[in-house]
């Protein structure tokens, strides 16, 4: 880099320079998963593309920012995301949520478990054990099933932004078809279902003999990142219990939604928990 290269680098990071730094970091938040392209990024926060490739070069130094080798697109370092989390100092969303599934563990007496969206499949990131013997479709920790299988995942994806459940439907709709009482129209009418009631709850379907009851953790924007679900014997989860169990679980839930760190690195990849 020659000086004169340099002096252009200082005024960028100058007067103004800050704000023009935050505008690229805010548009990569925002990007898809694969990252973005210079000259979408330069569009989108309205500078030149050689400002903009300026820009980046100064985040990628700093750590904050890397470009991937083959599609030459960027994206947001695990770096940035790690100095986030530190700075919300909050837990990680299994550490937030554990006291809760203790206390619904103890006044339900059944099964508890914290699924997370991981892609177009929901993780169980972590399970409370109660007396009864249980099937579920996520099975132990670090199992995962397609969004929509399961009243935990049924939870997130009803909850999800409008545009990405749609999306998340066409993708699974052929993974469904294993269970056979998934079409396109009764999925949506679960979804609906979820969304009307603010839980999903299903008695002795896929899994007969079994019940299960989720409720979805949001965002501050409203939207779902995990779900809290109780799993349990058909016998227990009729509709003299079924109100107490909902309104147990939106409580714990909507107590925990304000609390969770929006950097914490496992809501992006819940699997890292496991070292997947």
């Amino acid at each position: 880099m020659n000086s004169t290269d340099r002096n252009k680098e200082v005024k960028e990071v100058g007067v103004g320079g800050v704000s023009r730094l935050f505008a690229v970091l805010r548009m990569l938040g925002t990007a898809p998963d694969g990252g973005e392209r210079v000259t979408q990024l330069a569009q989108q926060v309205g500078l030149s593309q050689p400002t903009t490739h300026r820009l980046l070069r100064s985040l990628m130094e700093e750590g904050m920012v890397e470009q991937d080798r083959r599609s030459k697109r960027y994206r947001l370092s695990l770096e940035f995301f790690a100095l986030a989390a530190r700075a919300g100092n909050t837990g990680n969303l299994r550490d937030l949520v554990r006291p809760s599934m203790l206390r619904l563990s103890a006044s339900l007496g059944d099964s508890l478990f914290l699924l997370a969206r991981s892609g177009f499949d929901a993780i169980c990131l972590d399970r409370s054990e109660g007396p009864y013997p249980i099937r579920t479709f996520t099975g132990d920790i670090g199992g995962r099933v397609a969004l929509g299988v399961g009243q935990g995942s049924l939870a997130i994806l009803a909850y999800l932004p409008e545009e990405e459940r749609e999306t998340v439907i066409r993708y699974n709709l052929p993974r469904l078809k294993d269970f056979h009482l998934y079409d396109e129209v009764f999925l949506r009418s679960e979804v609906e279902s979820v969304r009307r009631l603010g839980y999903a709850a299903r008695n002795t379907g896929a899994l007969p003999g079994m019940a299960g009851l989720a409720v979805p953790i949001l965002n501050r924007d409203g939207h779902a990142v995990a779900a809290l679900s109780v799993a349990t014997l058909s016998e227990r989860l009729g509709p003299d219990r079924l109100p107490t169990v909902v309104e147990l679980l939106k409580r714990e839930a909507s107590a925990i939604g304000p609390k969770i760190n929006p950097f914490d690195p496992t809501l992006r990849s819940p699997s890292q928990v496991f070292g997947g």
